[in-house]
């Protein structure tokens, strides 16, 4: 009774504080004394990425360390992992989608160690987010841990930063085609006599994305006709600025860690088509830009003994503004005529101005119970507001909505049979707090059912377990009653693209997971690991973006019913550190389950898979390592990437004739890269062509991609 009075305290007075989710630092220092001479010995130990594989949940780890050298994002690396694509819609900076095991866009959520990445600003995505300061990536996928204290749906992709002990300073500059540049600047200093640690990350980069579209339409020089030609294009300007600086103290009496940032970031797009590649756009622009704050408290054995303590404060003001100002309808070619609505959407010209201060508030309480049995306690607020304002349009009606989300967690974790048999146990509170003000367009967005304040209250839990029975072969099964709270970007829209919808229902879904994995080591240097993984998703009120053709907008609206199903499996060879080999491959069954409409009527979509989404597809890599070739101590790492996406409908099945139906094609991409290193490690220089074939390559309703590209990167890592 004593402890939990002192656990429900702490939490009322610590909630304020910050935490970062805890990385554990595995040293090993050979000592050589007089008495004892040790000639040689091996010392093995799993690594940090290993034991994330390892926990009971379905989870993907990825180290970064060779994307660091590379002009590739966070997003490419993600990408290339089992059971997840990510579809771009275009170029550098474009929009993108990221979908685990059949579930996509919002029902995955993005964590920056273990807080939500939104708190660095509505622009800072896995394509820009700086690669040097990223240790690993862990990918969630369908059942996620309490202590992520999340409302996700599909998954959960959790960035893990740098934290290294000793002072470093890593600098790269790379180019590539379509005018594109890229810079990124991360280090770490101690000063020797306080201990005070500063941690200064600037990233920069900038695309014209003038890469060619292929056999778009355009009026020929009379304006009499349409033809088919090849065209750059001419509107799709990116930049983007992130910079941040942290500062604080390591093993204190007072705390393990304590540390306070500040971070700034800014995107300036202009915006090229609508959501459809017919819709050419030629003026309309959006800007971001995001200022945050936020601290974080680390310290074991807080209070009493076995009580960890881990929590986070992060403030943020983000503004955003849509720039829509011209009647104009622009083609392929650059040229326009004039017209009567505005580009975007297709109605009046708006200088939109959006104000959404970010509020996170993240407590972890962890207590041992006994050797291999803990506790933990787990809080997380999230409350966005969108304050809404219109420059140009004098008919706006300006608004102010609040979406504030508070999520409690309880998990129960063990450790069995000298850690053969792993256990956890977690049950979730979500409670969805609304205040919606805004009442432009009201039967198309709800708000004038909506407008008001709401508060609404749902219940999750879930399994996880994993035996192994050797190092040849492990088993893994996990599931989760759990609910997704719809997004500020579904219910309230982006401002240019995207009506809001604040009429949305939560997703409820029943995931289940059953795995296995091992490794063979089949001695002399040859390793052989492999992972397979089922799963089945249960989804009532699946959140789906519809398209609205004729005016090239988007809008999320519930599916009544939606089951997803499938696999994935990857498997891996290494040889010495020198010859690497991989492939994975996922396929999954997505399909309407609603047999009726709201008229009673029966649905013709019934059991239909999912439109404008892929669901088989693989990928394969191979890489060699030369040593020793020029200098000693250099390295030459040549790889090579292959894509394979299976053609999908861009809409429901059920519609039209199989001959007259739109679907993006199969798709197979190759990319090629060279890295070579020197000085141990210091001086490192990268060449990477990706498309090397040059094919056409689509997402997301038919929005082409780059063709074949080119870039160079150099990075030079001091320590």
């Amino acid at each position: 009774m004593k402890v939990s009075r002192i656990i429900v305290s702490m939490i009322c007075a610590m909630g304020f504080c910050a935490a970062l989710q805890a990385q554990d630092t595995l040293l090993f220092k050979g000592v050589l004394s007089d008495t004892l001479t040790l000639h040689n010995a091996t010392v093995t130990a799993t690594s940090r990425t290993q034991q994330v594989k390892e926990k009971a949940y379905s989870v993907n780890a990825l180290n970064i360390n060779e994307i660091s050298s590379t002009l590739n994002s966070i997003a490419t690396a993600v990408d290339r992992s089992s059971g997840i694509r990510i579809r771009e819609e275009g170029g550098v900076g474009s929009d993108f989608e990221l979908s685990i095991n059949g579930l996509s866009g919002n029902s995955i959520r993005y964590f920056l160690d273990g807080l939500p990445l939104d708190a660095k600003g509505s622009g800072v995505t896995l394509a820009n987010l700086p690669v040097n300061m990223i240790e690993r990536v862990e990918i969630y996928k369908g059942v996620i841990p309490a202590s992520l204290g999340s409302d996700a749906l599909g998954g959960a992709i959790n960035i893990i930063t740098n934290r290294r002990n000793r002072n470093y300073l890593d600098f790269s500059a790379g180019v590539g085609s379509f005018h594109t540049a890229k810079t990124d600047f991360s280090a770490q200093y101690r000063l020797p006599r306080t201990g005070l640690i500063f941690r200064p990350v600037i990233s920069a980069a900038y695309s014209k994305n003038d890469y060619i579209m292929r056999d778009v339409k355009v009026r020929n020089e009379e304006h009499t006709a349409f033809v088919i030609k090849d065209l750059p294009r001419f509107h799709d300007g990116y930049r983007s600025l992130y910079a941040q600086l942290e500062a604080g103290v390591n093993d204190r009496s007072w705390a393990d860690a304590f540390f306070v940032s500040a971070s700034v970031s800014r995107t300036d797009k202009e915006i090229q088509t609508g959501a459809t590649q017919g819709h050419v756009i030629g003026m309309a622009e959006r800007h971001t830009e995001a200022l945050n704050f936020s601290a974080r408290y680390e310290k074991n054995h807080f209070l009493i003994e076995g009580l960890r303590l881990n929590a986070s404060l992060s403030q943020t003001f983000d503004h955003a503004q849509t720039i829509d100002t011209t009647y104009r309808r622009y083609y392929w070619d650059g040229t326009w005529i004039e017209g009567s609505y505005s580009e975007i959407r297709g109605r009046s010209k708006m200088l939109r101005d959006y104000r959404r201060p970010f509020t996170v508030v993240r407590s972890n309480l962890d207590y041992r119970l006994a050797e291999g049995h803990s506790l933990s306690l787990n809080y997380l607020l999230n409350r966005v507001g969108n304050k809404q304002q219109d420059f140009w349009d004098e008919s706006f009606e300006p608004s102010d909505d609040v979406l504030s989300k508070h999520v409690l967690g309880l998990s129960y974790d063990q450790s069995l049979l000298g850690g053969r048999l792993n256990n956890a146990f977690f049950v979730k509170d979500y409670i969805n707090h609304l205040r919606i003000g805004q009442t432009e367009l009201p039967t198309t967005t709800g708000s004038g059912e909506m407008a008001g304040t709401s508060t609404r209250n749902y219940f999750g839990g879930g399994i996880g377990t994993r035996y192994s029975a050797s190092g040849v072969l492990s088993l893994k099964g996990s599931y989760e009653h759990s609910v997704r709270l719809p997004v500020s970007r579904e219910l309230l829209g982006n401002g240019s693209t995207v009506y809001p919808n604040v009429a949305l229902k939560p997703e409820v879904s029943e995931n289940f997971n059953l795995g296995a994995f091992g490794t063979w080591d089949l001695g002399g240097g040859h390793l052989l690991s492999y992972e397979a993984n089922g799963f089945l998703r249960l989804v009532d009120n699946y959140i789906q973006a519809t398209i609205y053709e004729t005016q090239s907008m988007m809008q999320y609206v519930n599916v009544a019913a939606v089951h997803v199903k499938g696999v994935d499996a990857e498997v891996r060879y290494d040889w010495a550190g020198k010859l690497h080999l991989a492939v994975n491959a996922s396929y999954d069954d997505s399909r309407d389950q609603r047999k009726y409409t709201q008229s009673g009527e029966p649905s013709i979509t019934y059991r239909n898979r999912t439109p404008n989404r892929p669901w088989a597809f693989c990928n394969a890599e191979a890489a060699y390592t030369f040593r020793h070739l020029a200098l000693q101590g250099d390295r030459l790492r040549l790889g090579a990437n292959y894509r394979w996406v299976h053609w999908f409908y861009l809409t429901w099945a059920a519609y039209g004739s199989a001959s007259s139906k739109s679907r993006v094609p199969t798709q197979h991409l190759t990319d090629l890269s060279a890295l070579y290193s020197w000085a141990g490690g210091r001086y490192n220089l990268s060449l990477e062509c990706d498309n090397v074939f040059n094919f056409l390559a689509f997402d997301n309703y038919m929005l082409q991609k780059p063709g074949r590209s080119f870039y160079l990167k150099f990075r030079l890592f001091l320590q």
